[in-house]
């Protein structure tokens, strides 16, 4: 599975919209979009936030 539908994957798991996601990890709505859409990949620190994210949701 690409790293595209992983993060949307969490993202709807937990139900958030993109504009909420993105604001639990300090992020923008487009970064958010971007990600999932494939356009662009997260960085470093987004996918620490990411993982972060997902250690206090118990996924």
């Amino acid at each position: 599975m690409a790293y595209s539908e992983e993060i949307k994957k969490i993202r709807q798991k937990c139900f958030l919209s993109q504009k909420t996601f993105g604001r639990e990890l300090g992020v923008s709505f487009s970064s958010i979009n971007r990600w999932e859409s494939g356009k662009r990949k997260p960085g470093i620190s987004a996918m620490k936030k990411i993982k972060d994210f997902c250690d206090a949701q118990v996924l």
